[in-house]
């Protein structure tokens, strides 16, 4: 009997020999780390601003409680959510949020495109001029901006109607009233969007237009071909900032000018969940509003990212 070496037994000789065990070092656990440590403020704040505030709402939308310290909560379950969807307020105030956001789209996606096509026609400070005259009304704070309104559009001393001459209460009329919140807001979100398609031109290649002015084409096909369908991820930008943020932006109006009337013509669905909170005290069936309010308008924001994606695949 016998044992065979390495050069005898074929098997052990084919095994390769092991290598050196790798080692980890400082160096390379302080650069896995890097990164998440950079992320770590971000991902805080998101936690506690974000994540733990949607948390309690969703909490609260379960209880029955009128914000008074020491009330007690009363567990509902899916109560506040039924007596909400009960609600016919509920629903109008879901049509004129709708009607908010339509009616500002024109002035938050179509005009600002042509007003920014049109101030490249506009060179030196003239062109500065132009564009911080676009953008002032965007700096003014909307509470006094909606001070100046009212007293622009009083009836009978107002500017407005001394310049129409018509004595129509613009603001405290139910057939104006929402009108007149979606103009001004519109006024103030003008000078945004502006900015935005700005930023949006001058991401385009100036190649692109040089190139077609080589082939014929003429200033209005550039623009119709060539710049507009490069425009399209700004202008779904446009569309969904105006989507999300319109109906907080005119928050401020609705509540300095008409407190969500007359005849609750003017109240959002914004208006109404602070509505329920601060004016009613029902805590509950505000949080279950807020909750809806967050999984509607998310759903709504991944079907406009997902359209956009869409539109960039196609003009790529």
């Amino acid at each position: 009997m016998f044992v065979l070496d390495d050069r005898q037994d074929p098997a052990r000789a084919a095994a390769p020999a092991p290598g050196p065990r790798r080692r980890i070092t400082r160096r390379a656990v302080a650069r896995f780390l890097a990164p998440y440590l950079y992320l770590a403020p971000a991902l805080l704040l998101l936690v506690v601003w974000t994540y733990q505030p949607l948390g309690q709402a969703v909490q609260l939308s379960t209880v029955s409680w009128n914000l008074l310290p020491t009330s007690p909560m009363t567990p509902v379950g899916a109560d506040n959510y039924t007596r909400l969807l009960d609600l016919p307020a509920f629903w109008g105030s879901l049509g004129r949020t709708a009607t908010l956001i339509l009616g500002l789209l024109p002035f938050t996606v179509v005009l600002p495109v042509l007003i920014a096509l049109a101030s490249r026609r506009v060179h030196g400070r003239a062109r500065t001029v132009y564009q911080a005259l676009v953008f002032a009304p965007f700096l003014i704070a909307p509470v006094a901006a909606a001070a100046v309104w009212r007293w622009l559009l009083h009836p009978g001393s107002g500017f407005v109607d001394q310049l129409i001459g018509t004595g129509h209460n613009w603001v405290y009329d139910a057939g104006t009233a929402q009108a007149v919140i979606v103009l001004i807001t519109a006024w103030q979100l003008l000078g945004f969007a502006v900015l935005v398609v700005w930023a949006g031109l001058a991401g385009i290649s100036g190649d692109y237009r040089e190139a077609a002015q080589v082939d014929g084409a003429t200033p209005g096909q550039i623009r119709r071909w060539i710049t507009l369908p490069l425009l399209s991820p700004t202008v779904m930008f446009l569309v969904l900032t105006t989507v999300l943020l319109s109906p907080t932006l005119s928050f401020p109006l609705i509540d300095s000018m008409t407190q969500g009337g007359p005849a609750q013509a003017t109240t959002n669905i914004y208006y109404l969940l602070w509505d329920y909170a601060f004016h009613t005290f029902d805590a509950g069936l505000s949080a279950a509003a807020g909750v809806l309010l967050f999984v509607g308008f998310g759903l709504l924001a991944a079907l406009l990212v997902w359209i956009s994606e869409k539109v960039a695949v196609h003009d790529d």
